[in-house]
């Protein structure tokens, strides 16, 4: 198996949750900021052209960041960043979902419609007049998570998973490109210092995050 590689908030999702199962795969480096996973051969393995994703050992790629997460758990359970029992696994699954579809999908488009449109109007589709509304939103939405975490250590309670992977590479993202955490925030500023205090954060920021002032 091997990994492809970039910066970017869910390349370094993947590689902190490798960090975090003490998994160390080969990699190639694609450069994102070039536009590189938009042309071949990179689209050859994986046509949507995102990144990361994993190259079985048969040639067939997972080129989705939860499934590439879903299938290295079923590799090596241990430590469990999804669940071991199925009420676990659907707890996790549950959160995940909240965190993409309220949070972590606006925040980058966001981005990608304001500070980042010189970058991504080449390669999609942009709403410039979208941005500030999706933003608006990420902020809603942040708002109703920072109530839901009083009390808790983790998303899913006392469970470091997944989800809490998925929403800190956002966040800390999101702080260098307009989006910052509102410090208001008390029970996520709490959580966000307690993921950024794991060893797998720092680790896993890209090489190339200091040259391009995004945490990625």
């Amino acid at each position: 198996m091997r990994i492809y590689d970039s910066f970017g908030p869910n390349p370094r999702a993947l590689r902190m949750f490798l960090l975090e199962k003490g998994l160390e795969l080969p990699r190639i480096t694609v450069d994102l900021l070039a536009g590189e996973n938009r042309q071949p051969p990179y689209t050859e393995r994986n046509p949507g052209g995102q990144l990361p994703a994993l190259e079985l050992d048969d040639g067939r790629v997972i080129a989705e960041t939860v499934a590439i997460f879903e299938y290295l758990e079923e590799r090596q359970p241990r430590p469990a960043l999804i669940g071991t029992t199925s009420e676990e696994r659907a707890e996790t699954r549950m959160w995940q979902r909240r965190v993409e579809l309220r949070i972590t999908e606006h925040l980058y488009n966001g981005f990608r419609f304001a500070e980042g449109i010189e970058l991504f109007k080449g390669r999609m589709r942009v709403l410039p007049e979208a941005a500030e509304g999706l933003k608006a939103t990420v902020r809603d939405n942040l708002a109703w998570l920072d109530a839901l975490l009083g009390g808790k250590a983790f998303l899913v309670g006392d469970r470091f998973t997944i989800a809490d992977i998925i929403l800190y590479a956002a966040v800390d993202f999101g702080a260098g490109v307009g989006q910052p955490l509102d410090p208001a925030r008390a029970n996520l500023g709490a959580w966000f210092t307690r993921v950024a205090a794991r060893p797998s954060a720092a680790a896993s920021l890209h090489p190339q995050s200091a040259a391009v002032g995004m945490r990625g």
